[in-house]
């Protein structure tokens, strides 16, 4: 179990503190509303009314003990990177931030966070390429330029072993795990003997690039 305390409790806040603390997570989850607090004191373990741009209000809250803390305030930008900027301030080693614009991404940086994240940029990221190529069911951006994603094998994959279909010197992927639907097991780091079904789902590692060749070639 992990401590996380979540700053801002708009809908991607609320939902990620709910979502931790049912994975067993214990969630410290701060706001300046009050209904809103109200609304999810019974949902995790601890809601507070609370102003974290005032560092003496967030040192009193005993925040430095967590192992992460997350920065929801989206909209407010001067409230998010002074929250960011205290929690630093008081020693919190892991501080994700989300932001709204790319200036926003960057003063979030400098002020010592640790990662940033832009959730309504990533999502519509994975929806453009869900609804460009309909065999990709999941997409998710990874390191610079490359990316992890979900595959429903097209037909002509069906049958044959991973080596047959010889993804990493034809496109440059390498398929790091294999999810059965029906059983709902993981086959991690599947070997070249591999024979896929039509119930697996390959999951790929890759350039994003490499996205685009095998999208042409499924469709």
């Amino acid at each position: 179990m992990k401590q996380f305390a979540v700053i801002g409790l708009g809908n991607f806040g609320f939902y990620l503190s709910i979502s931790l603390f049912r994975k067993g997570h214990e969630i410290l989850a701060i706001d300046k509303n009050p209904e809103i607090v109200q609304s999810i004191k019974d949902k995790v373990n601890q809601a507070v009314i609370a102003d974290t741009t005032d560092r003496e209000v967030l040192e009193s809250l005993g925040i430095t003990k967590v192992d992460s803390a997350v920065v929801c305030i989206g909209s407010i930008m001067e409230a998010s990177i002074l929250t960011v900027l205290n929690l630093k301030d008081i020693g919190v080693k892991r501080v994700v931030a989300k932001a709204i614009s790319e200036t926003h991404s960057r003063l979030l940086y400098k002020m010592g966070a640790t990662d940033v994240i832009f959730p309504e940029k990533d999502q519509a990221i994975s929806l453009a390429e869900r609804l460009h190529s309909p065999n990709i069911l999941e997409y998710l951006p990874f390191l610079e330029d490359y990316t992890i994603f979900e595959l429903t094998p097209p037909k002509n994959f069906i049958g044959k072993a991973l080596k047959e279909i010889n993804l990493i010197n034809r496109y440059g992927v390498q398929v790091i795990a294999v999810k059965d639907t029906i059983n709902d097991r993981l086959n991690m780091v599947p070997t070249g003997n591999f024979v896929m079904k039509d119930s697996d789902v390959l999951i790929i590692l890759g350039p994003k690039d490499s996205l685009d060749k095998i999208a042409k070639i499924i469709s």
